[in-house]
């Protein structure tokens, strides 16, 4: 029953992830009309660097494809860790209204880190 939660919310998690990174390529969903402005100005000058946003979109694919796949979601919710991060301190600093959903997101991608906390310790042993 474990399992099939935690795919479910992997599977939810890593199509939200690909949805992301598919519209900073395709540029198919408009951006909300409530943003705050200090947000609009952020995304802007992101924009502006060229290589950023697809670097951003590539890595959100990658890391939602890999979330799905139980055999690669270890490495997956590794990738997306740094993704999180920026979520979370842009929604601190300029949207707290959208920090629920980023805790949700957090709290799968802290589950499958601690599920398979065993194939991380290779990397962190002598």
């Amino acid at each position: 029953m474990k399992s099939k939660i935690q795919f479910v919310l992997c599977l939810l998690t890593g199509l939200m992830f690909i949805n992301a990174g598919l519209n900073k390529f395709l540029n198919y969903m408009p951006m909300p009309k409530e943003m705050p402005e200090k947000m609009v100005k952020v995304m802007q000058a992101f924009m502006e660097i060229g290589w950023l946003m697809p670097l951003v979109g590539a890595m959100e694919i990658f890391g939602g494809l890999l979330l799905i796949i139980p055999k690669t979601r270890a490495l997956g919710a590794i990738v997306l860790v740094p993704l999180l991060t920026g979520i979370l301190l842009a929604n601190i600093s300029m949207a707290p209204s959208g920090l629920p959903i980023v805790f949700v997101l957090i709290a799968v991608i802290l589950w499958v880190i601690i599920d398979n906390w065993e194939k991380y310790l290779p990397m962190i042993r002598k």
